[in-house]
């Protein structure tokens, strides 16, 4: 049976935005973000992180460090009693330094690469699923993928509501302080 799926950002949605994440002690879990997670468990959906991590391509980290920072969020949020259910990142970027990583792809976002992987992973009710994250880049996805997008307050996003989406075309479905109200918008039926 399809489920509907929540694709959450993971810099300044699911953790402070640092800029780039060049060590594991730069990873900071915000407030409430167990709780949105384990929300969206409880209620039937998939919580699917996608994620652009072009600090590789650039040479600012190496590709291990996503990983090793990706298992760090998958601990928090088991000691938390929650888990997210996939992890799907971009590490490139077309100016990037590294040349295995130095190109153009289609899993950047807002390109939709990521949510295709996850949909090749799980069986997933697009019509039913959102994106959450504090870009633009984000509500761009999921225009792009046919779904609602939440613009969260958190990270680059106060500053993306007051200088960028006035510029822009695509607008989001809702605007949330954080995760954890943007799920429970989410499982309130908006």
């Amino acid at each position: 049976m399809k489920k509907p799926a929540v694709f959450i950002d993971r810099d300044g949605t699911i953790n402070e935005q640092m800029g780039y994440i060049n060590h594991i002690s730069r990873f900071v879990l915000l407030p409430g973000v167990p709780e949105a997670v384990r929300l969206l468990n409880e209620n039937g959906f998939l919580a699917i992180v996608v994620t652009n991590q072009s600090g590789v391509a650039r040479g600012y980290h190496p590709l291990e460090l996503v990983y090793e920072v990706n298992a760090l969020l998958e601990r928090s949020l088991k000691d938390k009693n929650c888990a997210v259910d996939g992890i799907f990142f971009c590490p490139h970027h077309p100016l990037g330094i590294v040349e295995a990583y130095a190109r153009t792809c289609d899993c950047r976002k807002p390109k939709t690469g990521l949510i295709e992987q996850a949909l090749r992973s799980f069986d997933i009710d697009m019509s039913r699923s959102f994106v959450v994250g504090d870009r633009y880049d984000d509500i761009e996805l999921a225009h792009r993928a046919g779904i609602r997008g939440i613009l969260v307050k958190t990270g680059y996003g106060m500053g993306e509501i007051d200088h960028v989406l006035p510029q822009k075309p695509e607008k989001p479905a809702h605007t949330a302080r954080d995760l954890l109200h943007a799920v429970r918008w989410i499982i309130q039926g908006n």
